[in-house]
């Protein structure tokens, strides 16, 4: 059992299956740690610090201790740290206890998914510095990895980043080629009102875009690929009749003069999509 719960993560079909694969289950000679079992004795256990190489945003600490409590349910776990601080290099995170071989088997799945995730809460932090003092709110989007993406989205918040949609279905978000299939942006977004669509973002690529879509009723506008002139412009159109985001190319370089255009949010697809993982190790003593 894990007290890790995320609305719409199985968190226990997630565990099973990554270890699954690990392990090899349901492949010829498959399912065992052939290194743990001949090397460890089946009596043996140690004591393992994990902590950050990195300076770092931690997200997933509770999953990774999860992984281990799956394959020794009775091991000794102390964590040292939250998902969300701020961990300095050679910080302590988790201290763990129970059977060897247990232990070492699940190392790998518990630290992949632990550096992964607090790799993108990492970046997330950093870009939410770069905009400093704005008022604008830095978003995620839908550039997750398949089957992950409810895990990434909530290593973003530990980041400091808001979710936006979390799929197709709680928001209508109107790109290029729907507009081009359906004649227009403001017939794109009749249409969408029309189907009682209560979330309606739509993006437009130049200004003169802008009073269609917000007479067709958009409330929400993608400000696609603009410099921070035009942003500045299209936020001067818009003139608070809808939510503004800039997205498209948005770096750390940029982020700054890119907020302070007057928008309401920025959109980042490289924290998900383009996060390195961080440096966290486990280090293990006999007990």
């Amino acid at each position: 059992m894990t007290d890790f719960v995320l609305a719409g993560f199985d968190t226990a079909a997630f565990i099973a299956a990554t270890l699954a694969e690990d392990l090899g289950t349901g492949r010829i000679g498959g399912g065992r740690d052939v290194t743990a079992e001949s090397v460890i004795p089946a009596e043996a256990r140690f004591v393992g610090t994990m902590a950050s190489r990195d300076a770092i945003v931690l997200a997933g600490l509770p999953l990774a201790a999860a992984f281990f409590r799956h394959l020794d349910p009775m091991a000794r776990i102390e964590p040292l740290a939250a998902d969300g601080d701020r961990i300095a290099p050679g910080t302590a995170v988790l201290r763990i206890e129970g059977r060897a071989r247990a232990l070492l088997t699940a190392e790998r799945s518990a630290l992949n998914t632990l550096q992964h995730l607090s790799g993108i809460a990492t970046l997330t932090a950093a870009y939410v510095a770069a905009m400093g003092a704005t008022r604008a709110v830095l978003l995620d989007t839908r550039k997750t990895i398949p089957g992950l993406r409810v895990l990434e989205k909530y290593a973003t918040r530990q980041g400091g980043a808001q979710n936006y949609r979390m799929g197709l279905w709680d928001a209508a978000m109107i790109k290029d080629n729907h507009i081009a299939v359906a004649g227009g942006v403001g017939e794109a977004v009749r249409r969408a009102r029309a189907a009682g669509i209560a979330r309606v973002t739509c993006e437009v690529d130049h200004l003169d875009q802008i009073e269609a879509a917000l007479a067709a009723g958009a409330d929400h506008l993608l400000l696609d690929n603009m410099d921070a002139a035009t942003l500045r412009a299209a936020v001067a159109l818009v003139a608070g009749r809808a939510r503004t985001e800039a997205s498209g190319g948005v770096r750390l370089d940029t982020i700054a003069t890119i907020a302070a255009s007057g928008v309401d949010y920025v959109s980042v697809g490289r924290l998900t999509q383009s996060a390195p993982a961080v440096d966290i190790g486990l280090d293990f003593e006999m007990a």
